[in-house]
């Protein structure tokens, strides 16, 4: 845990659900193990999306839809969301829940590898979610400020690798040192980088905030 138990589960306690067909949508992925966003975490991006006000949304990583939807509830009506993923079983139920709860019209799921459709996307993306491969948000984010114009929201989940970030490379795992390593130049590169003002917060499994500013 990055926060004390006993906050976590407070926050937990104040949480609302986000009504039954996502509630459904959140235990079924956590039984079967899905990746999906943190419960506190969740009310951090639905909070980022009703103050922006977005038009346009990018996601990378949709997994099972979870998340999509859940921006579906606080962004306006006329915003689009597009959302990448490359893992086929996730693909197919994110097309489920997407149907079922009649968002299709404003949800374009990606099929395939993120990077490719980031060379080629055209933006601007007032608020773009980052919640895939961790190792590869370094590599990614020159091309994500690209799509952002200035006063787009970078919101990045899972930052902080439940305190792992900490540790020396060689106190974790040693599968785990090149995503380690990749995270901690990452976080340099969103809080040193001129362009961008960036809080980290131990929200979740870690999230950092990134505002374009230049």
């Amino acid at each position: 845990m990055i926060t004390d138990e006993r906050i976590a589960d407070y926050i937990r306690s104040l949480d609302r659900g986000n009504g039954p067909f996502l509630d459904r949508i959140e235990r079924d992925a956590r039984r079967e193990e899905v990746p999906i966003i943190r419960k506190e975490t969740s009310a951090l991006l639905k909070t980022l999306v009703a103050a922006g006000r977005p038009k346009r949304i990018l996601e990378v990583g949709t997994a099972v839809g979870y998340s999509a939807l859940l921006m579906c509830q606080a962004m306006p009506e006329d915003c689009h969301i597009t959302t990448i993923e490359k893992f086929p079983p996730r693909i197919a139920a994110a097309r489920e829940h997407f149907r079922e709860a009649g968002e299709e019209g404003r949800i374009t799921l990606l099929e395939g590898d993120a990077e490719e459709f980031l060379r080629t996307l055209k933006g601007p993306f007032d608020f773009v979610f980052m919640d895939a491969a961790k190792g590869q948000y370094i590599h990614w984010l020159p091309m994500i400020l690209e799509l952002m114009p200035v006063g787009g929201i970078l919101l990045s989940d899972n930052v902080l690798q439940d305190g792992d970030i900490i540790q020396s490379r060689f106190a974790v795992e040693r599968r785990d040192r090149t995503i380690h390593k990749r995270m901690r130049e990452y976080l340099r590169a969103l809080t040193g980088n001129d362009r961008l003002q960036t809080s980290v917060l131990p929200v979740g499994d870690g999230a950092a905030v990134s505002v374009k500013i230049r």
